[in-house]
Order: C-alpha cells, then sequence, then structure tokens
C-alpha cells in the first residue's frame, strides 16, 4: 500500500462538475499535499468539503463549473452553510469548510480564473471555544509511573518508555509530536535541566526538566536494547524504528481504564494538566505561554478558565452558603 499522502495524489477526485472544474480540483489537491505539504487529514477533509459543496449546488441547479463558482452569490453559500447546521454540523466543522472553500478559492484566482467575491461576503461561523479537560494531579502523577501497567505483558523497556514519553508530556507541557521529535542525542538525562523542542509553525522553544522526568528518560534509555542513532529519534518502537503517536495514545488509553479515568484523559490532556496545575500553584500565565509555545495569549488564557471554574465547583461543594444562592426548585403551586 502506498503512503496516505502518495495514495492520495494517486486517486482521482470524483466530484460533481465538467472536466475543467475537476482537473483545477486535482491542481489544487496536489498544491495542498506536496507544495504547501499540509497533512494528510487535512487534505482530505478540505477535498470531503468541497465535494459536499459541489454536490449541494449540484443538486440545486445542475453540474457547477468554474464560471459559476466565480458567479456564486453570498446567499449560496449561506443556504449550504444553513443546510449543513440542519445536518447537527458543529461551528468549528463549518469553520473548517470555509477555510477549505476559500483555499480552493484562491488556487482559481492564481490559475487566472478570477476571484469567488461570495466568500469574502460570509462571516466565519461562531465557535464556542472549549475549555481544557485536565486531570486531577495524583492520576496525572501516576500515569507516569510505569508500575501503574505492571500488570501488562509488556517488556519492562516497553513501559519504561511510554512512562518517560507521558511524563514530558506532563512534566514538561509537551505535544506528542514534539516529545517524539526528540533526537536521541537530545535525550533530557539527569544533568540537564532544559530541552529545546521544535513546535507548531517549526517555531523551537526551550522547556525545563525536572529531575523527575529526566530520570524516567535515563531510565528508558538504559532499558531500550536498539542501539540509538544520536541523530534518530529518542524513542522508538519495538522494531527499533520511529514511534507512532498511536503507540502513547494506546498507553495513555490502557492507563485510562487501569486509572478509572474518563475518555478525555487523553495523551494532550497531560499538557492541558501541566498548564492547570502551574497556574493553581500561581505559576505566570506569561510563563506559562511561552513553555507552552502558544503564539497567543489568548490560548493560554482559557486555562484561567479552567482554574475559575474548579475554584467555584470546590465552592459550591464545600461552602455551608453555596447552596442558597441557587433557585428553590418548584412546588407545583406557581
Amino acid at each position: 500500500m502506498l503512503p496516505r499522502t502518495r495514495q492520495a495524489d494517486a486517486e482521482p477526485l470524483l466530484l460533481p462538475g465538467d472536466a475543467p472544474l475537476r482537473a483545477a480540483a486535482e491542481g489544487w489537491r496536489r498544491a495542498l499535499a506536496q507544495e504547501r505539504r499540509m497533512a494528510a487529514n487535512t487534505v482530505e477533509a478540505y477535498e470531503r468539503d468541497l465535494r459536499q459543496f459541489l454536490t449541494y449546488l449540484d443538486a440545486r441547479s445542475g453540474p457547477p463549473t468554474i464560471a459559476r463558482l466565480i458567479a456564486l452569490r453570498p446567499r449560496d453559500l449561506r443556504g449550504f452553510m444553513a443546510a449543513r447546521r440542519a445536518d447537527a454540523i458543529s461551528g468549528r466543522s463549518l469553520m473548517r469548510m470555509l477555510a477549505g472553500l476559500r483555499s480552493f478559492a484562491r488556487h482559481l484566482e492564481r490559475e487566472g480564473h478570477g476571484s469567488v467575491a461570495a466568500l469574502g461576503a460570509v462571516r466565519q461561523p461562531k465557535v464556542e471555544r472549549r475549555l481544557p479537560r485536565p486531570l486531577p494531579v495524583t492520576a496525572a502523577l501516576a500515569m507516569t509511573r510505569p508500575e501503574t501497567r505492571a500488570d501488562e505483558a509488556r517488556a519492562p523497556w516497553v513501559l519504561a518508555r511510554d512512562a518517560a514519553v507521558i511524563a514530558l508530556l506532563y512534566g514538561s507541557g509537551l505535544r506528542i509530536s514534539e516529545a517524539l521529535g526528540l533526537a536521541a542525542r537530545d535525550a533530557p538525562v539527569p544533568g540537564i535541566d532544559e530541552v529545546r523542542v521544535t513546535g507548531k509553525g517549526g517555531k523551537v522553544r526551550s522547556v525545563p526538566v525536572l529531575p523527575a522526568v529526566s530520570q524516567a528518560v535515563a531510565d528508558y534509555l538504559a532499558l531500550c536494547p536498539h542501539p540509538l542513532d544520536p541523530e534518530g529519534p529518542l524513542f522508538v518502537g519495538v522494531k527499533g524504528g520511529p514511534l507512532s503517536p498511536r503507540i502513547v495514545q494506546y498507553a495513555v488509553a490502557s492507563l485510562r481504564g487501569a486509572l478509572g479515568l474518563p475518555e478525555s484523559a487523553t495523551p494532550h490532556a497531560l499538557r492541558h494538566s501541566f498548564a492547570t496545575h502551574l497556574l493553581a500553584r500561581q505559576g505566570e500565565l506569561r510563563a506559562i505561554q511561552e513553555l507552552l509555545g502558544h503564539a497567543s495569549l489568548s490560548t493560554t488564557q482559557l486555562y484561567t478558565k479552567v482554574d475559575a471554574a474548579r475554584l467555584m465547583s470546590a465552592f459550591e461543594a464545600a461552602h455551608p452558603r453555596a447552596g442558597r444562592t441557587r433557585p428553590l426548585p418548584a412546588t407545583g403551586n406557581a
């Protein structure tokens, strides 16, 4: 089987419309995958959104063409969005859909077909930002210990490896891609108190490494049966190749079951927990932004809402007068 991105290049797009429109869509897809190097999942999502929009136009007034797209009116797009809303599509998915259509429109303009002016007249749907769901401190700490999975039929070095990756997610606030992107030469072993990681957009930042985290990495290195190329990945799979993010997700799912945690206890929740627990200990918001590699402080400020919600929950559970602030239940005499 071909790799996913190359397989996508090999398969023709099945879209409504005439031949010039389908050819333009093929060129757009290749540009996304090869020139812009978008992730395969993003390219597939954009293709799907374009197909759904063209199918909508086809059902309303026949096969779409490039000229018809150029002549679109804002109400055509709003009608499509309303139809998708009626299918219970979220605002976040609609926002991605508009991004995909605008991407295709820019491609048409670059190819000399003209501008799809209607897309500029349609406002982005409102999307409520979801609050991060951190783990309790005790649960987060338990997930970093190899002995939590001691009853599994796994090689000790595999348990140590998974524990080291999870320790980096919670102890240093790394994304999975950042942890798995570390080279063996940059292993944060005891004596090294920070590590440089490459985050979103290729931005490099330094993050602190706690002694417990560096010890977890050292324990993994001491047990790892594979010789590690200094220029190769620090974390490897059972056959010695780069460790897949999916394996880390499986490990966290296993820990979730062992500890009785909800489905929201994901690898990324460990990163959320890192930020929330720092904030609870009076960590400075700007410093947390730097540690997480957030481009905008507004993203980091989500954690202040999480902490406020946690404090209010504790207040309502513990304060003797908290219950009186809520409305009394109806008695039937109203």
